[in-house]
């Protein structure tokens, strides 16, 4: 008698328990082509496991879905509408604090509609994971990748600076269609979100302080296409509606006035930003916005020419956008404040 994998198993055991309650024996046996008794077995230690729950008789048993639940997806992306697989083959198999669903519909049917119109590629894999403490969602497609995408539209090589303009927001290679909402916000929505494209690796956590960091880019990063992993906590405080509300200019719309610049994705930990070319990267787009949060944690000291170009001639062109900065060393403090008492023409 072979033995049952039951990792494999795993990956559909879900849905099955949720559409074959009744005679989920049955429906092993013929997908699987195995004995009633195999089929026991199997079923019993996936309940051991905790990814089923038991109900009813030894003779008459009725299988439900347990603490741990998973659904893996593929699909060809030509003709794919994000919305059908969230609510056919994902939202019916999870037990979710309402909350929680409205943020993980909100990240799914996102992450999905930018593979389908941005990625080129020909596929995607969409995995969910429910455990006793989070639900975790991977969605991976076979097409260019994201950073490659970046740089053929908007002529961005490095991806530290390509994320630098991610992380602004209103960034999109399809802007009649699109508005550059749903990565910025997706992100925010997660305690963990990982993003591997084209060799690279970034990691954002949600209680860090420095929100972007460079992770390591594994067999994931070097495969063809997008891969991008975040994680919830069930029992987190966070909204869609707070999360959304956050980036308004008022803090209590729905309108994308506000946002932040993280300067430590244009230099390493420890470096100098001197430039006027470097402050003109850092303002890029942001006469988009009504306030805008300048993060120089990790970033010792900047140069005059710098500070300069950013709170002087940034400002006076324009005075409609408020620029807070945050996280500042002594010495970038000093220069900022420096910049802010001057007066007269751009010093060069």
């Amino acid at each position: 008698m072979a033995r049952i994998e039951i990792a494999p198993l795993t990956q559909w055991i879900t849905r099955a328990a949720t559409e074959h309650a009744a005679d989920l024996p049955a429906h092993l046996m013929q997908r699987l082509q195995i004995s009633r008794r195999q089929a026991t077995l199997a079923l019993h230690k996936l309940v051991a496991l905790q990814w089923l729950q038991s109900q009813g008789t030894p003779r008459h048993p009725r299988y439900t879905p347990g603490q741990l639940r998973q659904v893996v997806q593929r699909y060809p992306l030509q003709g794919l509408q994000e919305d059908l697989p969230w609510r056919r083959d994902f939202a019916p198999c999870f037990d979710l604090p309402p909350p929680v669903q409205q943020m993980a519909q909100h990240a799914f049917t996102e992450l999905v509609n930018n593979a389908i119109d941005h990625s080129g590629g020909q596929s995607l894999t969409v995995s969910m994971r429910q455990t006793p403490l989070q639900l975790q969602l991977l969605v991976s497609d076979d097409g260019c990748g994201l950073f490659r995408r970046i740089a053929e539209s908007f002529d961005i090589q490095d991806p530290a600076l390509a994320l630098l303009e991610l992380n602004k927001g209103k960034l999109t290679s399809a802007p009649d269609r699109h508005s550059g909402h749903g990565l910025f916000f997706t992100s925010r929505l997660a305690d963990v979100f990982d993003i591997h494209a084209n060799g690279s690796a970034w990691q954002r956590r949600a209680w860090e302080r420095r929100a972007w960091r460079q992770g390591k880019a594994g067999a994931v990063s070097h495969r063809a296409g997008t891969s991008i992993y975040l994680a919830i906590m069930l029992d987190t405080p966070r909204t869609l509606d707070h999360t959304l509300q956050a980036h308004s200019a008022s803090g209590t719309s729905y309108d994308f006035g506000r946002t932040a610049v993280e300067m430590q994705l244009m230099a390493p930990v420890g470096a100098m930003l001197a430039s006027r070319a470097d402050a003109k990267r850092a303002v890029q787009r942001l006469g988009e916005f009504r306030h805008a949060e300048l993060d120089f944690t990790g970033i010792s000291s900047i140069g005059h020419g710098f500070a300069d170009e950013l709170f002087r001639v940034f400002v006076r062109e324009h005075p409609q956008v408020q620029l807070s900065p945050t996280g500042m060393a002594p010495q970038v403090a000093a220069m900022v404040a420096s910049v802010r008492a001057a007066s007269g023409p751009p010093v060069s």
